[in-house]
């Protein structure tokens, strides 16, 4: 937690400290109540409905190419408000005017919903309005013009071309010349005879400037980050001014400063002062940060530049930790903490003498601060972003001779307005000082509290309204992650793989006398696995017959067991497999050819299965009371039906395969489990564990073998039921066996197969958020995903830059050993797989295909599809699921929403889709026609998490119930009712007694 000791002030301090406070508080009120634009942002705060959807409606509009969609963006937002609330309520004649003119905008459109076209010229004047409030000028040479108006000469500027995070590296170059004429633009105006701290200077955010700027490319992006800094560093040197390495998420932090660290020494920039970089004082590792700044100038001979900014991304970085089930949140989850913290920090900065400091805040309270403990020290700057803090700074200025300078974004306000939105929109802003400020709510003693009392009065240091990521859900305990990003907790994992894959392959390689195979080539062979791991059932005929009698014979004292003794045998199982997790991510690498990342989310997924079902079996296999007339009792109970066979795919050996398993076993089935031919290593380990949690080994019978097997599995009579993740062909042929013969029971099927999953794309989408979800949902696990996506459906208006970005990004992905924690595709499953992707992609005519990842050299041990882009004239073209990683895109017109999604379930399939869209109507509207089992909005389309993104599909893609969802336990199953007339003995006791 923050250091409060440190920050924490005596009685004669904070009276001085909140006296200022209150001066600049009342100064920056007064300027509030005399701009028209604060007043109207005042109004309409992020807080309110109104504020928020014209937020939204800023966040889209100006990217949105065609009239069409733009008026319904228009009609929606308008009609999401009651203007009303407003009317006559801001002090500005000209906001209460703007509200009339809301209101009336709605009841137009509302009686006659065509007019909202007739209001996209003022919506634009609008959206221009409001940019100017968010966005400096919309270019460098503008930006600098504005600069020299008198008003706000008493500034000095670091100029940032702020946007979208480069997707491609077209995008990267771009912004790279954008910098770069800035800092040459900025330059031809700078004072050469002072410090270039003094003079503006420029901004640069490193997602910006390189594509691949992720944890898991570090090798490779930092690198190529180093030269473009560097370069960038060089011209600044040259013209006098300084640059700033902007502060982005958490996660890549650690790649941000081994760029800083190599750039602020490079010979190059000796002599130079005008480096610097930004710190998030919302993180925990703030402090630490600065020490390792105030080192890196000590060890480098040069002052560096620390601009401390409270942090903008704080709601993704809480969201990011649950997801990743990481072992605490990056940041402070209460806002005292973060200011306790940033004052830590800046205490921190006025000590360190090898350190400019730069105090970028709005908080009237940490300004006094700062100059009550700056103790004469003259050479630090305040900054504040442009739009906000308005007559704070103009008063330091004059009366405390303070120097200040603004962060001013620069950009064409349809690139750089819908950043700036989502920024607002993102980060929790309602708790932030100016917000506050701007609340005719909060009073001057309220806004002013000391955080440091704040915290100490607070009940517990974590926020406990923010779930901690073990505990994301109420009923059980989240799977523990990895954080990758971590560049420690990355080679410490490394290294236990690396140990584990070598205990693999000395194993297979005594057993051949000969060297293991590579990542590419894994050991498949079902004989060579006897002999690798130990014994194992044997899957001759003769012994599947042996397994199924034993499960017979074990069964009945298995379910007879109460529910929580088998409860708790999966919870045991998934403690046991987070034990062994590195081997079973080792095995997934090798043998399925995973990625790292892909094998850490298959165990996470088989805990989580292991502990849902677990709680879920204990819900719902209780004895409910049924009503009924006085005098009779009735009961419904759940009963296990008997042997399941357990039919599992190899692309998700793990997770799939226990998943089946330890949903039939908990339930009180015996399970027959037939892992695919290709994957029996990670099977067997998974039933060593579930035998060392306690599940007798009569309950178990491991199968692998080849699909023959599984055949004769099927036909056996003793069966019960069976439960089946694979191909549509293999489940009609299933379900056709099983009603072969007429005396057979007739008994369930619970089916999981693919889809043409498809994803579509309106023109309010933002593209550069779509490419990224359609690089992990069509390429992710080589395409080898039940949910992946094959076909895009991108609206014509938005097609051509949305494709350019796409194949733009295709290019850099990474192909390779999925051993490697860089790749991004590693090698389909097997030959057989292969050569019916290559054959696919052959059949197709030339044009079609728009672009094909080249594959690198030194790929032949291994089996390696390339990532394809294939151009379809209609949906109807794509006829079957294409299991591999090639993508398909078709386009359709604004006002063919509807049509197309009736086209997409005329295919049978319904899987997975996704929609990409700001529009609520239009996810309304797929809702409601799409025949799909998981509609995914405005995100990958992979990824389901137990319990929350219940998976399974409908049509031709399953039977359901939906994996990982409450109703899944129901299919094993039996429903018993039970009726007993208590009165037949004699007379209806209970009604006497009542009747009493």
């Amino acid at each position: 937690m923050p250091d409060s000791d440190g920050v924490a002030m005596s009685a004669e301090e904070s009276s001085a400290v909140l006296a200022m406070a209150l001066q600049l508080v009342r100064t920056q009120r007064a300027a509030l109540s005399r701009r028209w634009v604060d007043c109207f942002l005042q109004q309409y705060g992020i807080q309110t409905a109104e504020g928020l959807a014209l937020l939204r409606l800023a966040e889209a509009y100006l990217r949105v190419p065609d009239a069409a969609t733009g008026a319904k963006l228009i009609a929606e937002k308008l009609l999401e408000g009651d203007w009303r609330v407003h009317r006559g309520a801001s002090r500005s004649a000209r906001v209460n005017a703007i509200t009339h003119g809301l209101m009336l905008a709605r009841a137009l459109v509302s009686a006659l919903p065509p007019a909202a076209r007739l209001l996209r010229p003022w919506v634009g004047l609008g959206m221009q309005i409001l940019g100017r409030q968010f966005v400096f000028e919309r270019d460098i040479e503008r930006s600098l013009r504005r600069a020299a108006r008198p008003e706000l000469r008493a500034f000095s500027f670091s100029y940032d071309m702020l946007g979208e995070s480069a997707r491609t590296d077209a995008d990267a170059q771009r912004y790279r010349a954008a910098y770069h004429e800035a800092i040459v633009a900025v330059g031809r105006r700078a004072d050469r005879r002072v410090d270039s701290a003094r003079n503006d200077g420029v901004s640069v955010k490193l997602s910006a400037l390189n594509c691949r700027y992720e944890p898991l490319q570090r090798e490779h992006a930092v690198a190529e980050l180093i030269g473009t800094v560097s370069a960038l560093a060089l011209a600044a040197r040259e013209h006098n001014i300084g640059l700033t390495i902007d502060a982005e998420e958490s996660e890549r932090l650690d790649m941000s400063l081994a760029v800083i660290a190599a750039v602020a020494c490079d010979r190059r920039l000796q002599g130079w002062d005008g480096f610097g970089l930004a710190v998030q004082a919302y993180q925990p590792r703030a402090p630490a940060v600065i020490e390792w700044a105030a080192q890196l100038a000590r060890r480098c001979g040069l002052r560096l530049t620390l601009r401390l900014v409270k942090g903008a991304y704080w709601d993704v970085e809480i969201q990011r930790a649950q997801q990743l089930s990481l072992a605490g949140f990056p940041v402070y989850t209460r806002k005292c903490a973060t200011d306790v913290s940033y004052l830590a920090c800046a205490r921190r900065l006025l000590q360190a003498r090898e350190l400019l400091p730069a105090f970028a805040t709005h908080n009237a309270r940490s300004v006094a601060s700062i100059l009550r403990w700056s103790d004469g020290r003259r050479d630090f700057e305040f900054q504040r972003l442009h739009g906000m803090g308005a007559g704070l700074y103009e008063r330091l200025i004059g009366e405390a001779a303070a120097r200040c300078r603004v962060y001013a974004p620069v950009g064409g306000y349809a690139e750089l307005l819908p950043y700036l939105v989502r920024r607002l929109l993102e980060n929790g802003a309602n708790a932030g000082f100016v917000y506050q400020l701007a609340s005719q709510n909060i009073d001057d003693d309220r806004l002013l509290l000391d955080p440091v009392v704040q915290l100490q009065r607070a009940p517990s240091q974590a926020n406990e309204a923010i779930v901690a990521p073990k505990d994301l859900f109420p009923d059980r305990s989240n799977s523990a992650g990895i954080d990758l990003s971590d560049p420690v907790a990355a080679s410490e994992l490394l290294a236990r793989l690396q140990c584990a894959w070598q205990q693999q392959r000395h194993a297979a390689a005594i057993v051949d006398g000969v060297q293991s195979e590579g990542s590419g080539q894994p050991v498949r062979d079902p004989a060579r696995v006897a002999r690798v791991i130990g014994t194992i059932v044997p899957a001759s005929p003769a012994q599947l017959s042996q397994a199924l009698q034993r499960a017979r014979a074990a069964q009945p004292r298995w379910a007879a067991l109460e529910v929580d003794a088998r409860a708790d045998c999966l919870l045991r199982t998934a403690d046991l497999l987070e034990r062994e997790r590195d081997a079973l991510m080792a095995l997934a690498v090798q043998e399925a050819g995973k990625s790292v990342a892909d094998a850490l989310g298959e165990v996470r997924e088989a805990v989580d299965f292991c502990r849902y079902y677990a709680v879920q079996a204990r819900r719902l296999m209780q004895t409910v009371e049924l009503p009924g007339p006085t005098g009779e009792r009735n009961e419904l109970s759940w009963a296990p039906r008997g042997t399941f066979a357990c039919i599992s795919p190899w692309n998700f050996p793990l997770s799939i395969f226990l998943g089946q398993v330890v949903a039939a076993l908990v339930t009180g089935n015996a399970a027959m489990a037939k892992p695919a031919p290709q994957t029996p290593l990670i099977a067997h380990l998974a039933v060593r564990l579930l035998l060392e949690a306690g599940v007798p080994s009569g309950v178990i019978g491991f199968l692998p073998g080849e699909d023959a097997l599984g055949a004769a599995l099927i036909a056996d009579r003793r069966l019960d039921g069976v439960v089946f993740t694979g191909s549509n062909g293999t489940a009609r042929s299933i379900a056709q066996a099983l009603l072969a013969d007429e005396t057979r029971p007739i008994v369930p099927l619970i089916a999981e197969t693919g889809g043409l999953n498809a994803m579509i794309v309106d023109s309010t989408a933002l593209l550069e958020q779509v490419v990224g979800d359609v690089l992990s949902s069509a390429f992710q696990s080589a395409g080898q995903r039940c949910s992946a996506l094959r076909l895009l459906c991108v609206q014509h208006e938005v097609a051509p830059a949305l494709l350019q970005m796409l194949t733009g990004a295709m290019a850099r992905l990474r192909i390779g050993d999925p051993a490697d924690f860089d790749t991004d595709v590693g090698p389909v499953i097997d030959a057989n797989a292969q050569h019916g992707l290559e054959s696919y992609v052959a059949s197709l005519a030339p044009q079609q295909i728009l672009y094909r990842c080249p594959l690198p050299p030194g790929l032949d041990a291994g089996h390696f599809v390339a990532p394809t882009l294939v151009r379809l004239h209609q949906i109807e073209d794509l006829r079957r699921e294409v299991f591999g990683p090639v993508l398909h895109v078709v386009t359709w017109r604004a006002g063919e929403l509807g049509r197309t999604v009736d086209r997409i379930n005329a295919s049978g399939y319904g899987l997975t889709m996704g929609l990409q869209t700001r529009l609520t109507q239009h996810t309304d509207e797929v809702r409601r026609r799409a025949r799909v089992g998981n509609l995914y909005v405005n995100r990958s389309m992979i990824g389901a998490v137990v319990g929350s993104q219940p998976f399974g599909g409908e049509g031709l893609s399953g039977t359901g119930p939906k994996a990982g969802g409450p109703q899944y336990l129901t299919r094993f199953m039996t429903e018993r009712a039970l009726s007993i007339d208590t009165t037949a003995a004699g007379g209806n006791v209970q009604l006497m007694r009542d009747a009493d």
